[in-house]
């Protein structure tokens, strides 16, 4: 069994849970992923920013919220999966912003294969 630490980063758009432009990361084949950590930093110097993340889960055809229509203070930054999130084999973590260019994403992820 190998294990490997990844990050991924990524500025959010508005686009709505569509799984295309808004697939933060999708657990490989062959792979379970744990996200050991999540932050989202609002880097508007103004306004306040709406987060959105689901879990696509592919074995049940489906996404649910993890996080849903959160306001992320601007200037500030906010850890909103509050433990360990497992992704199977083919998962997807979704997020999109409620403006766009606002709300960056910082995913520290175990690889387990």
């Amino acid at each position: 069994m190998a294990e490997e630490f990844k990050n991924k980063v990524a500025a959010l758009t508005t686009t709505s849970d569509d799984g295309v432009s808004n697939g933060i990361y999708t657990a490989g084949a062959g792979v379970t992923a744990i996200i050991i950590h999540c932050q989202v930093a609002n880097v508007d110097g103004t306004n306040a920013a709406d987060l959105n993340i689901d879990l696509h889960d592919t074995s049940a055809s489906s996404a649910k919220a993890v996080v849903s229509t959160l306001s992320v203070p601007a200037d500030s930054a906010v850890n909103p999966i509050g433990g360990k999130l497992v992704l199977e084999a083919g998962d997807t973590l979704r997020a999109w912003a409620g403006a766009a260019s606002d709300l960056e994403i910082t995913l520290g992820i175990l690889e387990i294969s």
